[in-house]
């Protein structure tokens, strides 16, 4: 027979960051020593207080079907702890728990999105962004921010970007790839641009709790009712809590936006149903339990932060801006792109340079290419101390032999 492949696909790339974290994986279990600094996930293992709520919970007759949008109690303490957090009003019902925040921004988009709406995406963005706008039929609209303004859009970049098809902007604060934190001034002047222009506020948060050096995570929604009523609030626990493989996100609206939200879970329910009975018990305990494992987490990557910061700026032409959030560095590697190596390869672009360093510096990096951002490259800093000393010494002494 004839194997087709719906046409839909054609534009949608696979994501660089799990190639580059697959492949560091398959040389490790082929005996290869790789130091990886690809994958967005911290070493430490999830917390013992939720591992023993998981394991409790299945003498309690978990294992069976839930509400599509979560168990009760779930939705009730997501709604708390959101409606606390933004300074509004959530009731559970405007909650709908998904199979990680990846999961939570298809469904939104697939749900608000028509044929040619255009949603702005700052950029350097988080890889998955762009394709699931376009998989909903959407036109992604990039705004390019610079280093030296710290990888930060402006409201007078996001007003002129705007046409009569723009229907939302996506804000990741703080960012992945670059730690950009926005300041209260910068997310003020964005609101008034919001609503000026009428769009809905896709407000990515996965990476709220984790700010260092003073930064401060400022909440959109927080600022006004207004805002708070046009703005979709994205959350989970996978990177506060240290639960990437339990796959829950969630999605969090006022009443104003709870269309929004039933029409994701009729998509919800129409693909995937419930997520995983044991990961929502994880979940509630993770959220209504003890928080001291989330600061003790959160001041190991400072720790972090701070040591790969100092030793990318100490290799020879690169440079890097302090990421003050999330647990990534995005430094400048575009001085060595372009450049041959010892059996005269020319690496062309960021993404040669990136398989160079995997095969020969054995260190693995994510090319900025996948990010929008052509040039950079980003390290995850949630990995020990150890492997960041070793894998950023490999990462000079490769650099160091290309010419």
């Amino acid at each position: 027979m004839t194997i087709k492949i719906a046409s839909r696909l054609d534009p949608i790339k696979p994501s660089l960051t799990l190639a580059v974290t697959a492949k560091a994986a398959r040389l490790k279990a082929e005996g290869v020593d790789v130091v990886s600094f690809g994958a967005g996930e911290p070493d430490f293992d999830t917390p013992n207080y939720i591992k023993d709520a998981a394991r409790a919970s299945l003498d309690k007759g978990v294992g069976k079907y839930t509400d599509v949008a979560g168990t009760a109690a779930l939705r009730k303490a997501i709604a708390n702890e959101m409606s606390t957090v933004h300074k509004t009003k959530i009731e559970p019902e405007n909650v709908l728990v998904s199979a990680g925040a990846k999961h939570s921004l298809y469904n939104l988009f697939m749900a608000v999105i028509d044929p040619g709406d255009e949603v702005l995406i700052p950029a350097p963005y988080w890889v998955s962004y762009p394709d699931m706008v376009m998989l909903a039929g959407g036109t992604p609209v990039y705004l390019p921010t610079k280093a030296e303004d710290d990888f930060t859009v402006t409201a007078a970049q996001v007003a002129a970007a705007c046409t009569p098809k723009t229907r939302a902007i996506v804000l990741n604060n703080p960012s992945n790839p670059t730690g950009a934190v926005y300041t209260r001034a910068q997310i003020e002047a964005l609101a008034k641009v919001a609503v000026e222009k009428d769009l809905l506020v896709i407000s990515d948060d996965i990476y709220r709790q984790l700010v260092y050096g003073g930064a401060e995570y400022v909440s959109i929604a927080a600022l006004s009712q207004e805002l708070a009523d046009r703005t979709v609030l994205i959350d989970g626990v996978s990177k506060t809590y240290a639960m990437t493989g339990w796959r829950i996100g969630y999605t969090a609206v006022t009443a104003a936006l709870a269309p929004i939200v039933k029409a994701m879970i009729k998509i919800q329910g129409q693909s995937t149903s419930n997520p995983t009975h044991i990961a929502q018990a994880a979940t509630l305990a993770a959220l209504t339990g003890p928080q001291d494992d989330v600061e003790v987490m959160r001041r190991a990557f400072d720790e972090r932060r701070i040591e790969m910061l100092k030793l990318l700026r100490a290799i020879p032409n690169v440079k890097c801006r302090e990421p003050k959030g999330a647990f990534y560095a995005f430094p400048d590697l575009s001085a060595y792109v372009g450049k041959t190596t010892s059996d005269n390869k020319k690496l062309a672009n960021d993404v040669e340079l990136c398989d160079w360093l995997v095969d020969v510096g054995r260190v693995a990096i994510v090319p900025g290419s996948g990010f929008g951002a052509p040039g950079f490259v980003r390290l995850s800093y949630a990995t020990s101390m150890a492997n960041i000393q070793e894998g950023v010494g490999r990462l000079g002494r490769a650099l160091a032999t290309l010419k």
